[in-house]
């Protein structure tokens, strides 16, 4: 969320009764103890009321919701042993549900927004013990066994992937489907080759946890179903849409693609015209030749929304071919909160939406359930000179992924892939820069501490060091402007030459000289700025303050100066 969206959600939830149990305000941090067992609290009351959030905020009063500000920051807190606070939360609360932490100014005072997803498959906890809001009050949750039965009946409910799809029998299933999910478990267990041979179908189904005692699940219809199998999932979705657009978003074919989804993937990737790409780097008169895009990053994004689609909402998934990208669609919140929280995080999710389809899944070697898919997703796309992914996470549910399949600066991204010393983390800030994405005031402030950025935010842009290594000189003294010292004497010099002089005069001669990255108004504000640092010391103004007349400013020693008229 920008600035002006984060806003226009504090104010939507001060309007908010005062004892809402899935919402939270503090004049002030008071602890990490206290954080964690409100994070605790909150993401178990979220599931209890069934809401998509919850929130915690500092920086308004409780009772009366008045702003009052907060002068905690969650960047530079410490908690157990001097270990950042955010990576001592992410590994104290279990399961991890995932927040989101938001700052911004409102009415000239900090705010600081803790968004946090709901528990998902069973109460998270902070130190074994989990917690919950009555009213407006933080309690222990099993102080009330119904409220906590309650949050583990919903896990009943929440893996749809586990259920068994009463009418299926084993003569729903595909035989193809059925041999190629045999290789991949082989692939997958290679210790297990022998083995395999001498299970019959019942037998292998029930050992790669795709089948339960002989009886078809939801999965195994999913994955390895024949394609009029799909109705027996009604009413759930069973269903991969591909379209393909031209340069001006007009459609031009489409293809449906169902169960089994384990071989269907592979017709889907058929489809996208993975064309070579050519670039030349920087350094060398030799073209690189690859393809727009890597498959592995193309399965994986496309077995991510197979994994971590909510079934129960009736949506399918969609593929969207542009002539430079793909975007990949599923329905469902993004269950570990931000791609913050997957790159920095090195322990595995603990939370998966379909645990039984994610598991039968990574059995058939479609996807890593160690949490590394994401990650590994940005690396291949780094190494390979590309622009990173791009996740949409702002629909509460709807995950989308861009894949990009052409460089946007090949020099830039280049050097950037090259800095080893920046961490992935970094790099996909930076990525954010050069596609000219909102960062937070204290993402700004980490890249202007490595000195990669510079620019008065939000208007920042590449550093010069980066700049002058690319050969985009030109363009950097475009974006960064010229010294303050050269635009005065630009000013003194027309002031001699042509006195008296007007503001439209000046605005006539900088307004093309200053940086491009400024708009208009920011224009006319900077001339202003440097006007009068100059008025009274080197130029005066002979006219009206409504209408100035400019020339040079004149001691009583000096000689008469001639006006032109």
């Amino acid at each position: 969320m920008n600035d002006a969206e984060l806003i226009a959600l504090i104010e939507r939830l001060r309007k908010e009764p005062d004892e809402t149990e899935w919402l939270e305000f503090k004049a002030n941090y008071h602890g990490y103890i206290q954080l964690a067992e409100d994070l605790s609290a909150l993401a178990n009351s979220a599931c209890y009321h069934n809401k998509n959030k919850a929130y915690l905020i500092f920086g308004i009063e409780d009772k009366t919701h008045e702003i009052v500000g907060a002068s905690f920051n969650p960047y530079k807190e410490k908690a157990k042993g001097n270990e950042g606070l955010q990576l001592w939360l992410t590994s104290s609360l279990q399961p991890n549900m995932g927040f989101q932490i938001h700052t911004c100014l409102h009415e000239n005072k900090r705010i600081v927004l803790f968004e946090i997803n709901p528990a998902v498959d069973c109460p998270v906890k902070f130190n074994g013990v989990a917690y919950i809001r009555i009213g407006s009050s933080t309690t222990k949750l099993n102080n009330h066994p119904e409220i906590e039965r309650a949050i583990w009946e919903r896990k009943n409910k929440t893996d749809w992937s586990a259920e068994i799809c009463p009418q299926a029998t084993l003569s729903d299933l595909d035989k193809s489907a059925i041999q190629k999910a045999r290789a991949e478990f082989k692939n997958k267990f290679p210790d297990k080759k022998s083995e395999v041979d001498s299970w019959d179908d019942v037998q292998f189904l029930n050992k790669a946890k795709i089948t339960i005692k002989g009886a078809i699940t939801n999965t195994a219809v999913l994955l390895l179903g024949k394609p009029e199998a799909a109705t027996l999932l009604t009413p759930a979705m069973a269903e991969i849409f591909w379209i393909l657009k031209d340069e001006n978003n007009q459609e031009k074919d489409h293809a449906k693609f169902g169960p089994p989804f384990l071989l269907n993937v592979d017709e889907v990737f058929a489809k996208i015209r993975n064309l070579t790409y050519r670039y030349l780097p920087s350094g060398t008169l030799f073209p690189i030749e690859t393809t727009q895009y890597d498959s592995w990053v193309v399965r994986e994004a496309l077995h991510n929304c197979i994994a971590h689609q909510d079934y129960s909402l009736r949506g399918r998934i969609n593929v969207v071919e542009n002539p430079d990208s793909l975007t990949f669609t599923n329905v469902g919140s993004f269950l570990p909160g931000s791609i913050e929280t997957v790159i920095k995080q090195d322990a595995p999710q603990e939370v998966y939406r379909n645990p039984f389809l994610s598991s039968a899944m990574f059995n058939l070697n479609m996807i890593d359930t160690q949490g590394g898919g994401i990650k590994k997703m940005f690396q291949i796309q780094r190494k390979r000179l590309f622009p990173l992914p791009d996740y949409d996470l702002s629909q509460a549910d709807r995950v989308v992924v861009r894949i990009r399949g052409e460089i946007l600066d090949e020099k830039y991204t280049k050097l950037l892939i090259e800095r080893t010393d920046l961490d992935l983390w970094t790099v996909i800030l930076l990525d954010k820069v050069q596609k000219k994405v909102h960062v937070t005031r204290e993402q700004h402030k980490h890249l202007k501490s490595l000195k990669v950025i510079e620019g008065r935010y939000p208007n920042i842009f590449v550093s010069s060091r980066i700049a002058a290594v690319t050969g985009e000189k030109a363009q950097y003294i475009r974006d960064r402007g010229l010294d303050k010292k050269h635009y005065k004497e630009l000013i003194i010099e027309l002031v001699h030459k042509q006195q008296p002089v007007t503001r439209n005069d000046i605005d006539k001669l900088l307004m093309d000289k200053l940086p491009e990255i400024l708009n208009e108004q920011r224009k006319r504000t900077k001339i202003h700025n440097l006007i009068s640092e100059l008025a009274g010391k080197q130029i005066k103004n002979i006219g009206s303050r409504r209408r100035p007349k400019w020339i040079l400013f004149q001691s009583k020693d000096d000689e008469p100066i001639t006006i032109k008229q």
